[in-house]
């Protein structure tokens, strides 16, 4: 009963949060300029575009990919795509993107991966992808202060509080993998909290099965603090995977006929309002990127600068979440029938 009413919710609250942003983004517009500027840009350059999109999906797959055969689990890269699609999926249908990791750690789980296994992989996987945006975020605030002041004047409490937040979760996060110890107090300390609030009865047989699955995480951790190339490499691989999805706005701008702004510039700018939204308790940053993109991208795109707005958030989200939602009913159809083997074939 509880879940569906958290279904119900969610729904509720995207519904109303989309519905918000249209209104805010459309009202008083001229839609029939703004899709005639839609219809005449180059089609030719926005299909680069959706295979930025799918390669930056397919990106974490092979993080996860990498990172499981590291551990000794063996896995086809298309079933860490399924793993990645569906994170994806749920990330961006809920606040914070606070569903994604749940349901790729349910869906680890029916290929026999022990949830301390994949908590531990997937932690890793969310510090990396938070860490390219605070090189980025502090790379821009110490040395771009022309292209700050050019760009950003007007949302600059905005990208530092998002850079703050990120910065926290990055080094809080990286504590309780590299600190397993931290890590294990918190959780059971959590459990005993629970039960004295009468949330969950309390039963000793799982403490004992919550400090045996700590023991594992605390292993994983530990193969993981002792093989820094791996963290290294996932970050070189997490870094090209984040520059695919900001460049997508250049092949925008492109598709226009546009000129005057370099490739670079556009791709820091998108990065920014990633930074600045990607700690938000909305989904997908819904509202407030389309009103930073508003802001920030006046100056690069001019009078196209809506039909820019739509295209870009169009491929860089909505063609996220259609092409995700796809793979995570064939996840929700495939994973787990066939039992995960040891090795690959």
């Amino acid at each position: 009963m509880k879940s569906r009413k958290k279904i119900i919710f969610n729904g509720v609250f995207l519904i109303l949060v989309f519905a918000l942003t249209i209104y805010g983004v459309f009202h008083g517009e001229d839609l029939s300029s703004m899709m005639s500027a839609i219809h005449e840009a180059d089609k030719r350059w926005l299909v680069p575009g959706i295979g930025l999109v799918a390669f930056f999906i397919w990106g974490e797959s092979i993080i996860i990919w990498y990172m499981m055969r590291s551990n000794g689990i063996y896995l086809k890269k298309r079933t860490c795509f399924l793993f990645s699609s569906a994170g994806f999926f749920f990330s961006c249908i809920t606040p914070s993107a606070s569903g994604g990791q749940p349901m790729q750690i349910y869906y680890m789980k029916k290929e026999k991966i022990s949830i301390p296994v994949s908590t531990v992989i997937l932690m890793i996987v969310t510090i990396t992808y938070k860490l390219v945006l605070v090189v980025i975020g502090i790379g821009v605030a110490v040395f771009g202060r022309g292209f700050l002041h050019t760009y950003l004047e007007g949302i600059l409490p905005v990208f530092y509080l998002g850079l703050g937040l990120n910065i926290f979760c990055v080094t809080f996060m990286t504590v309780l993998v590299f600190h397993p110890l931290f890590a294990k107090e918190i959780m059971v300390k959590g459990l005993k909290l629970l039960e004295r609030m009468h949330l969950m009865k309390r039963k000793e047989s799982r403490l004992k099965k919550l400090e045996d699955s700590m023991d594992t995480y605390r292993d994983t951790a530990a193969y993981l603090k002792n093989n820094p190339m791996v963290i290294m490499k996932v970050i070189g691989i997490t870094f090209i995977q984040r520059m695919a999805l900001f460049a997508v706005t250049w092949f925008v701008y492109q598709s226009f006929g546009l000129h005057g702004t370099g490739f670079w510039d556009i791709l820091f700018l998108q990065a920014v309002i990633s930074v600045s939204v990607d700690m938000l308790p909305l989904p997908g940053g819904m509202g407030i990127s389309e009103t930073l993109f508003l802001t920030i991208f006046k100056p690069v795109f001019g009078t196209l600068l809506l039909p820019g707005m739509v295209l870009s958030r169009g491929l860089g989200y909505y063609g996220e979440l259609l092409i995700s939602a796809v793979f995570t009913v064939i996840a929700q159809l495939t994973i787990g029938q066939e039992k995960r083997k040891k090795k690959e074939v």
